[in-house]
């Protein structure tokens, strides 16, 4: 079967290999398509292998010869899953992959926040510290996280990773989810309602899909619920947050500082109120992205493909098996 990959390069960049995909089917691979480029580049391929590249239902009608289409990534909104369904086109995803590397960027945020680890050895590289009539200084106020209360909004695998963490580092967990798993309670630990946990927590972190009832759920009205002083970490998705209202909140205080590694808009625009906030921490969307993770990615998406093709259908997202 022919096969293309719209954007390739973000999953690897150079330093891992197509060869296993290679070996299934007829692949060319680009780094990166525009929409415009998108239904020439599918042409007669059988097999559609997108990261953010849309496929949309105009894509999916005038692209006949479709027969599956695989995201590599956990969510799959870039495709029109419902017209692939009518089409009988399977759309596959790869979940959990990165469950642990995302689970690491939130802790390194929410240390940066908790002791400005890069402010500081900067300081030090400027002289500050030579030059400092004491044996100490510090330029930020230093905050320990032993019996501080972190809010999990969206406790799936990646937030019960999350709380494993917050757990060993003398944290309460307080969790909210659509689906409340009493098994998982323990004197540490506790399911919550969202205000109760807007109302408790110290740090706050998301992990849920974007979806209409999670799309700007952090807003000026949800901030005010919130304890003066909490901390916001997002490594979900960008349109969580109304990010003026952030914007806003940090800048008055309300909130002490933010770590988010995801914007309403990839690449960030240039005029998001969020690169003139102050004590936030910005990172470009690489929570997935350590190698280890990248490479489960690709062992994955393989994988599903492998199972298209022997007619197993594994990973399938949209009800299409056959």
């Amino acid at each position: 079967m022919k096969a293309v990959v719209l954007d390739g390069y973000t999953l690897n960049p150079g330093d891992l290999s197509w060869e296993s995909l290679k070996e299934l089917v007829n692949l060319t691979v680009y780094d990166r398509t525009s929409e415009e480029d998108v239904l020439e580049r599918i042409g007669d391929c059988e097999i559609v292998i997108t990261n953010k590249t849309q496929i949309t239902k105009e894509i999916i009608e005038k692209a006949p010869n479709i027969k599956y289409i695989g995201v590599l990534a956990t969510g799959y909104n870039v495709v029109d899953i419902e017209a692939a369904r009518k089409r009988n086109i399977p759309v596959t995803n790869v979940p959990k992959y990165s469950t642990s590397s995302v689970a690491q960027l939130v802790f390194a945020l929410i240390l940066e926040i908790c002791h400005h680890v890069g402010a500081h050895s900067e300081a030090v590289k400027n002289g500050q510290w030579s030059n400092c009539k004491d044996f100490c200084f510090w330029n930020y106020p230093l905050i320990e996280l032993d019996d501080k209360t972190l809010g999990i909004i969206g406790f799936g695998s990646i937030g019960q990773k999350v709380a494993s963490i917050a757990l060993s580092f003398g944290m309460k967990v307080l969790a909210y989810d659509r689906t409340v798993n009493k098994k998982l309670e323990h004197n540490s630990l506790k399911f919550v309602s969202l205000d109760e946990l807007y109302k408790k927590s110290d740090i706050i972190t998301l992990h849920v899909p974007l979806n209409d009832e999670t799309e700007c759920m952090i807003n000026k009205n949800t901030i005010q619920k919130m304890k003066d002083g909490a901390i916001i970490i997002n490594t979900a998705r960008g349109g969580l947050i109304v990010e003026q209202d952030l914007y806003e909140a940090l800048e008055s205080n309300k909130i002490y500082g933010a770590g988010v590694d995801v914007a309403l808009s990839e690449p960030i625009n240039a005029n998001s109120p969020l690169l003139k906030a102050k004590n936030i921490f910005i990172t470009p969307h690489i929570a997935w992205a350590p190698k280890e993770a990248r490479i489960r990615l690709m062992n994955t998406a393989v994988n599903n493909v492998k199972a298209f093709l022997d007619q197993e259908y594994k990973n399938v997202v949209n009800g299409v098996k056959q």
